[in-house]
């Protein structure tokens, strides 16, 4: 028993009592900035909430509604149980995904916007990419090559599969903020809206780009794995010449073929 008490950490002393309307998004606050600063620390065990409510001065509905917040946040874990209690947690990349998305919900997004927003993100994911991917991370990109040529041939190829690309992709980069932005590519940032205006030759174009990356990526080549993925983010759109400085600042200039003219020809084969 006195193990299990050792344990279990207790935070007396940590909080300072509420004395204001929103009570509960005062305590929220204060137990988040205990856990940023790093006085609280992942899979530790807050006090239970009567011991909560005591220290703040509140009720315990109050505190229960605090750690609420602070679980959707995600912060915090609440488990029930003889064990249970809210512990410390680290966010995932789905909650920062969810609140990007809840986010740029509120705005006028357009195709072009987002797909500048994903040459932002991607060019460099792509770079660390190249210099970080392990074996195994391009073994599980090569495997989802096959999966994605076989369902290809077979018509049952989804956007899920592009999806999970580029969620490896971000993996191979092995940094989680990038994991986490990337998160939001299957909601707010995906590039459905643009594929959509291809019709049925969407998926092979998008398999045939994506198996050129691929292939940059095997030889660490920086420069054209960059030059792949710009290709491939800029198809379908318009916004060559509204890019344009980002693409050179990222050593990436548009190819000619970026004219109707060119990309039509560059379809077509």
């Amino acid at each position: 028993m006195s193990e299990r008490i050792e344990k279990v950490s207790r935070t007396a002393g940590m909080f300072a009592p509420i004395a204001v309307a929103r009570a509960s998004a005062s305590i929220a606050d204060q137990i988040r900035q205990a856990i940023v600063s790093g006085r609280l620390v992942e899979g530790q065990r807050l006090s239970p909430e009567r011991e909560l409510a005591e220290q703040f001065g509140v009720s315990r509905v109050t505190v229960r509604d605090a750690l609420r917040t602070l679980e959707a946040m995600g912060l915090i874990e609440v488990r029930v149980g003889a064990r249970g209690g809210a512990f410390v947690t680290a966010p995932t990349g789905s909650v920062v995904a969810q609140t990007m998305s809840d986010m740029m919900r509120m705005s006028v997004i357009s195709p072009e916007d987002i797909a500048e927003a994903r040459l932002v993100v991607e060019l460099g994911t792509v770079t660390l990419a190249c210099a970080r991917a392990t074996e195994d991370d391009l073994e599980r990109l090569r495997e989802l090559g096959r999966q994605a040529d076989e369902a290809l041939a077979a018509g049952t190829y989804s956007r899920e599969i592009s999806w999970e690309f580029h969620a490896l992709l971000a993996h191979s980069a092995h940094n989680p903020a990038v994991d986490g932005l990337t998160r939001s590519f299957r909601s707010t940032l995906s590039m459905h809206p643009v594929r959509a205006r291809e019709g049925a030759k969407a998926h092979a174009l998008t398999v045939q780009e994506h198996g050129r990356i691929l292939e940059a990526l095997e030889r660490r080549d920086g420069d054209a794995a960059r030059r792949e993925m710009a290709a491939h983010l800029l198809r379908g759109t318009n916004i060559d010449e509204r890019a344009a400085a980002l693409l050179d600042w990222e050593g990436v200039r548009p190819r000619p073929a970026a004219s109707k003219k060119a990309q039509s020809s560059r379809r077509a084969r």
